[in-house]
């Protein structure tokens, strides 16, 4: 399988001639979902999900489908009907010829004082990668590649260590690193290497990995 990274938190995996893409938001490239079969979206945040890129894919390629939790499908459905699937936790289908498990249901908390949003994580060919969206969602099964969210307002360095001890995968890439500066990379890249158990990697916007 191959993974392409886009920026902040849009990856493009390819495996036998068709392509899946998971959260093309608002600070990843305004192409980031064009030439994708089919397309996941964990949730509602305008970086993870963005009507505009959503539409060009799917005006660009009357085929692909798009799977997501309700408050997405909602603002979606009446305009490509029929082109929606709402799923939620637990749930299991195949996009594009991927396998994906559903796990998780709620955004990680920014503060109190902010209402929760809906949140989901895939699990794509049986744990081959694991998007967990904006949570630090375990899926209870082994991971041999964690979308790891390493920077954002609502984690703290010492949690995402323990993040990936706890789903202890083989490798975990960074992804939701668009507001993560390059002077802080080389301490991010340090601790979480020396700390979390597993190989940890970066990966440039627009560069690949096979996995």
């Amino acid at each position: 399988m191959k993974l392409t990274k886009k920026s902040h938190a849009c990856i493009r995996l390819e495996k036998d001639g068709r392509t899946l893409v998971v959260d093309p938001g608002g600070f990843s490239e305004e192409d980031a979902a064009v030439g994708a079969d089919a397309i996941l979206v964990t949730h509602e945040h305008p970086d993870h999900f963005d009507e505009g890129r959503l539409r060009a894919a799917l005006e660009a390629d009357p085929d692909c489908r798009i799977w997501t939790l309700r408050s997405v499908a909602e603002q979606l459905t009446a305009a490509f009907p029929g082109r929606v699937r709402t799923v939620g936790h637990g749930d299991t289908f195949t996009a594009a010829g991927f396998d994906v498990e559903v796990h998780g249901e709620l955004h990680a908390v920014i503060h109190p004082d902010i209402p929760r949003v809906t949140n989901v994580g895939y699990l794509i060919d049986g744990g081959r990668v694991f998007h967990p969206g904006d949570a630090l969602t375990v899926p209870g099964r082994p991971v041999e590649t964690l979308m790891l969210p390493v920077h954002a307002p609502w984690n703290k360095i010492a949690e995402v260590i323990d993040y990936v001890r706890e789903v202890a995968p083989q490798r975990a890439y960074d992804v939701h690193d668009a507001l993560l500066t390059d002077l802080a990379r080389p301490i991010y890249d340090r601790q979480i290497g020396a700390l979390g158990g597993a190989e940890h990697l970066r990966l440039a916007p627009g560069t690949s990995a096979e996995v």
